[in-house]
C-alpha cells in the first residue's frame, strides 16, 4: 500500500470530505465552492481531501476530472492565493494539496450502501492523474472523515401542474409561488425494493420501501451509521467532532410530514415530506428525548449508573471512549437543477422567474448551484468554538443571497420550531432583519408547538431506528443467503 500524500502530517493540517451526489448540481458546486473556500482560507501547507460520490465508476471519474479541472483553474487566476503565497507563486503548490477520490454508492440499494461504507472503513481507493498537478493516488486509506455533506436525492416528480403554477403566482406572488411552490405535480406511490435496488410494485412479495424516502433519508441514515467508526474522535484527539451535515430544502412545513405514511409512499409530496423529516431528525438529534435513539445509533454506551444514588457515575470509566460526531442541518435555498423535470425551453424560462424573484428581494435565491453550495460548504469549515457558541446543531442554516447575488449563510424558520427552538418576540425578530423571506403562512412559534414539535422528533428517531435494525437484519439475511 502507497504511503498518501497527507501522511505524517498533523491532523489540523488535512481535511477529509465526503458529499453524496457530488457529479452534478449542487453536489458538484459544493466540491467546487469547498476546494476554492478552503485553499483561500486555511494554511498554505493544509491538505484537502474531497470524496464525491456517484452512482457509477464512469461518473466518478468525471467528477474527478470536473473537480481537478476547476482547482487548476482557480490556482492560477486566484488573486487572493497569489497575494498569499508571494511573487514565486506556483500554482502547484496549489493543486497538489487538493485530493479527489470518489466511492460508488447507490443510496437506494442497501448493498451498494454496505459495500462503500466498507470501502471506505477498511479498504482502498486509487485516483490516478496523468496530469503534474496532481499527485496520482493509489491504495491509499481513509483515516478519519471530519464532515458528511448529505446532498444526493430525487425529487419525485412527474412535471408541472399549470393551473397550481399560475394560482400560486396570482394569489402569492412570484417569490412565494417559486419559494415554496405546490405546482410540482407527482403521482406518488414510488416504491423501491432496496435489498436488489430495483423498482418495486404493489404487487411484489418482496419487502419494499417508499423511493423517495430511501433516497433521501434512509440510504443517508444507514451509511452514516455505517461510517460511525470514520466519524468518531479518539477521546485524546483535539481536533473538534466530526460534522454529519444533512442537506434539506426551504420548503417543508408540518403538514408535508405524516407518521401514518411515515415513508411518503402514498403522499403526493413525497420529496417535501422526506425533507420535513430530515429537518426534525436534525434539529431534535441533541434533544433529552431523543437522545436514548440517537445514541443507539451513534454507537454511543450510556455512563455507568450508580446504583446507589440512580445517576450516572463519575469516575474516569463512566467517560466515553470516543466523541461523536455532531448532526447539523443546511439547505440550499432555491436552486435550478435537473432534480426538477423540465426541458431545455422551461428550464431557460424558469431561470429567467427566479432571478425576478431574487431581484424582487427574495433572499433565498442563489439559483446557481455554486452559489447554493455556500451553507453546506460553509458549516464544514466553519470553527467549531463558534458553532458551539450559538448552538448551531438547533438550527436551519439557508444559502441565501441579496439582489447582487452576493452569497451569505442566513437562520431559516422551521414550522414549529422558529428560528432557534424557542419562542422569541417578533419585533426583535424584524429588527434583526429575520423576518426577511419568511413564509407567507408562517405562524409564530408557541412553548406548545415546541413541545409538539420535540416530541414529534423522539417519534420519528424511533422509527428510523427501528426501521435501520429491522433492514439491517433483511440485509445480513440476504447476504448470508449468496454466500
Amino acid at each position: 500500500m502507497a504511503p498518501a500524500p497527507w501522511d505524517g502530517l498533523p491532523s489540523q493540517d488535512t481535511l477529509f470530505v465526503l458529499v453524496t451526489g457530488g457529479n452534478s448540481g449542487i453536489g458538484f458546486g459544493i466540491g467546487e465552492r469547498l476546494i476554492d473556500e478552503y485553499i483561500t482560507k486555511r494554511s498554505l501547507s493544509s491538505h484537502l481531501i474531497v470524496i464525491p460520490t456517484t452512482r457509477s465508476t464512469k461518473k466518478s471519474q468525471e467528477t474527478i476530472d470536473g473537480l481537478r479541472k476547476h482547482t487548476k483553474e482557480f490556482a492560477a487566476t486566484s488573486k487572493a492565493l497569489r497575494s498569499r503565497a508571494g511573487p514565486g507563486y506556483d500554482p502547484k503548490q496549489t493543486t497538489r494539496r487538493v485530493h479527489i477520490l470518489s466511492v460508488q454508492v447507490d443510496l437506494c440499494n442497501l448493498p451498494s450502501i454496505r459495500r462503500a461504507a466498507n470501502q471506505l472503513l477498511s479498504g482502498t481507493l486509487t485516483s490516478l492523474s496523468d496530469d503534474d498537478h496532481f499527485e496520482s493516488l493509489v491504495d491509499v486509506k481513509i483515516p478519519r472523515l471530519d464532515a458528511v455533506i448529505f446532498n444526493a436525492g430525487i425529487g419525485g416528480w412527474d412535471g408541472l401542474d399549470w393551473p397550481k403554477a399560475f394560482h400560486n403566482i396570482l394569489t402569492r406572488g412570484l417569490v412565494s409561488a417559486t419559494t415554496w411552490p405546490t405546482f410540482k405535480a407527482a403521482k406518488g406511490g414510488h416504491l423501491i425494493d432496496p435489498l436488489q435496488g430495483t423498482k418495486g410494485s404493489s404487487s411484489s412479495n418482496n419487502p419494499q420501501m417508499g423511493e423517495v424516502f430511501c433516497a433521501n433519508v434512509f440510504g443517508h441514515y444507514l451509511f452514516a451509521h455505517w461510517l460511525v467508526p470514520l466519524l468518531s474522535r479518539p477521546s485524546s484527539s483535539t481536533l473538534p467532532p466530526s460534522r454529519i451535515i444533512w442537506e434539506t430544502s426551504v420548503e417543508p412545513d408540518w403538514p408535508c410530514l405524516s407518521l401514518d405514511d411515515f415513508q411518503a409512499v402514498k403522499s403526493k409530496a413525497a420529496y417535501e415530506s422526506t425533507k420535513r423529516l430530515t429537518d426534525v431528525l436534525a434539529l431534535t438529534a441533541s434533544l433529552p428525548s431523543s437522545r436514548p435513539f440517537v445514541d443507539r445509533y451513534l454507537g454511543i454506551t450510556p455512563a455507568p449508573r450508580d446504583k446507589n444514588k440512580g445517576q450516572a457515575a463519575t469516575g474516569g470509566s463512566s467517560q466515553p471512549a470516543t466523541t461523536p460526531p455532531k448532526i447539523y442541518l443546511v439547505h440550499p435555498g432555491v436552486v435550478q437543477t435537473t432534480l426538477f423535470p423540465l426541458n431545455a425551453f422551461m428550464h431557460f424560462w424558469y431561470m429567467v422567474v427566479l432571478y425576478i424573484a431574487r431581484w424582487l428581494g427574495s433572499p433565498w435565491h442563489p439559483i446557481t448551484s455554486y452559489k447554493g453550495a455556500c451553507a453546506p460548504v460553509w458549516m464544514a469549515l466553519q470553527e467549531q468554538s463558534w458553532l458551539d457558541a450559538v448552538h448551531a446543531e438547533r438550527i436551519k442554516w439557508g444559502s441565501s443571497t441579496n439582489i447582487k447575488g452576493e452569497c451569505r449563510v442566513k437562520k431559516t424558520e422551521v414550522d414549529g420550531w422558529g428560528w432557534e427552538g424557542k419562542v422569541e418576540e417578533m419585533m426583535a425578530l424584524k429588527q434583526q432583519g429575520k423576518l426577511s423571506g419568511r413564509k407567507w403562512s408562517a405562524v409564530d412559534v408557541t412553548e406548545e408547538k415546541l413541545i409538539e414539535f420535540k416530541e414529534l422528533g423522539a417519534t420519528c428517531w424511533q422509527k428510523m431506528e427501528e426501521l435501520r435494525e429491522e433492514w439491517e437484519a433483511r440485509l445480513d439475511a440476504a447476504e448470508a443467503g449468496r454466500s
